[in-house]
């Protein structure tokens, strides 16, 4: 494999610049002197950003962006092999390296590198960790899979040993980084695009901790399943921390990071004593609602900890930290009613939102669900319908494809439809009211929406394709 020396500065293209991982790796190359150029399938304000900085961006691929001065060549799993560009790289026989593979040769060159990793909540985990870096001035580097407004943007760019990152399992990714701490979040069904079963996807997490140095830190989640089978994977040294509820793990297994005495604010966010291996460690307030959020923020401690953080910038980091775009991001407020977005694009992650929301003050809550893949909504199309069933009405766009195409016989139709058989009857509920309704096109939901909310109503707009754009239109139509 092609070592990257980031005290050469060659010059590295990447196809696909306008993802979110990438566009921070170029970046960061880019703050090191590196010549940058990159093409994308069309501007976004993330390719605008990186022109600005001095980067060479192309719109649209094709060979010709292969230039005869680009040393390296780095892509994500999304390019096939008949992507020109690809084609062409292999053609000139040029080094290319995935954006996994580059982030880990990064990572080589920090001594305190964090890896967060986990089925659900790794964006929101390593932002709480970012904000605490920032509060206890250590100056950090990020790189994080979301636009986090106290870094301003997707990746910071620190001058000291400490790098954090999201660590994705799809595709195997993550088993490319030389974390020295490891953080695993949960360890669910998911992307079974790609992995066989659940069984498979715990031996992609073994493996992740596998590759903890001898003096490295595991971070585990106390609930997760025969947590024994992860820990021994683990090289000989490695330290092992666990966090989680009280109520999380085996009886008699207390996390080493664990809360009592949590109570909730008017808009759902959580306070707790936080107990550290079973001590009393004062209060900790949190700016974010859900009680899935205490849950990773025990798991941001826990990695603090690790790194010899002082538990007063804990304290200050999370108390300040009030989330990362498209995490029950507030949108705005108009005509008494309040829109809300947020990514969860699982069943587990829905389930955790919807609760969420419903301790944050509403009359009604609305749920516009645009599902994320053919193959996760069939993987999930039961547990789908079950957790969209916690909000009082609920709206479906149409399955956002991605990455692919409808050969599954997947539609949101069925799902609808799914739901509605679910819904037991309920006096106040009007027969010709379903609880869910689908429609073909954002302007019918936007235009549904503004026909049919009502003052005090909470519209959360959901999943991981670009149905934030539906409450942001809609909130055009009610100003």
């Amino acid at each position: 494999m092609y070592q990257i020396d980031l005290n050469s500065k060659i010059h590295v293209h990447f196809i696909g610049i306008g993802g979110i991982s990438m566009s921070g790796l170029a970046e960061l190359l880019l703050s090191r002197g590196f010549t940058v150029s990159g093409s994308d399938g069309k501007a976004s304000p993330l390719t605008d950003s990186l022109t600005e900085k001095g980067c060479i961006i192309a719109i649209g691929q094709k060979a010709e962006n292969i230039t005869d001065d680009i040393d390296l060549v780095v892509y994500t799993t999304a390019i096939h092999k008949d992507n020109p560009e690809f084609a062409e790289a292999v053609r000139r026989e040029l080094p290319m390296l995935t954006r996994a593979e580059l982030l880990g040769q990064i990572m080589k060159n920090y001594p305190l590198s964090v890896a967060v990793s986990g089925t659900h909540g790794k964006t929101t985990t390593t932002s709480m960790l970012t904000a605490i870096l920032l509060a206890a001035e250590v100056d950090p580097t990020i790189s994080v899979g979301g636009m986090l407004r106290e870094i301003g943007g997707n990746i910071r760019i620190g001058r000291s040993g400490y790098f954090v990152t999201e660590a994705c399992e799809y595709t195997n990714s993550f088993l490319s980084l030389f974390p020295k701490i490891g953080v695993i979040l949960n360890i669910e069904e998911d992307h079974l695009d790609f992995f066989e079963d659940l069984a498979d996807i715990r031996r992609s997490f073994q493996k992740f901790a596998e590759l903890l140095p001898e003096d490295g830190v595991l971070i585990l989640h106390s609930g997760i399943d025969q947590p024994d089978e992860i820990i021994k994977a683990t090289q000989k040294g490695v330290s092992v921390l666990t966090f989680g509820l009280p109520d999380a793990g085996p009886e008699n297994a207390f996390p080493c990071y664990s809360c009592k005495d949590i109570s909730f604010d008017s808009a759902g966010c959580a306070s707790y004593t936080l107990l550290e291996k079973n001590e009393e460690a004062g209060r900790i307030k949190l700016s974010v609602p859900g009680e899935h959020n205490i849950t990773n923020s025990l798991a941001a401690i826990a990695a603090a900890r690790a790194l010899d953080i002082d538990l007063d910038d804990i304290r200050k980091g999370l108390s300040e930290f009030t989330g990362t775009d498209r995490r029950f991001e507030l949108k705005g407020k108009a005509g008494g009613i309040t829109i809300i977005d947020d990514y969860a694009h699982h069943p587990t992650e829905i389930r955790a939102t919807l609760r969420a929301a419903n301790n944050y003050p509403h009359k009604r809550l609305w749920c516009v669900f645009q599902p994320h893949t053919y193959s996760r909504t069939r993987a999930f199309f039961d547990d789908f319908a079950d957790a969209l069933l916690l909000a009082d009405r609920v709206v479906l766009a149409d399955i956002y494809a991605a990455r692919e195409t409808d050969t599954l016989g997947m539609s949101s139709e069925l799902l609808t439809r799914a739901i509605n058989n679910k819904v037991v009857s309920k006096p106040e509920e009007s027969e010709t009211e379903p609880k869910a309704v689908y429609f073909d096109s954002f302007e019918k939901i936007e235009e549904f929406l503004k026909e049919n909310c009502g003052e005090g109503d909470l519209v959360l707009t959901m999943g991981a394709g670009n149905i934030v754009e539906v409450g942001e239109a809609l909130l055009q139509l009610l100003s």
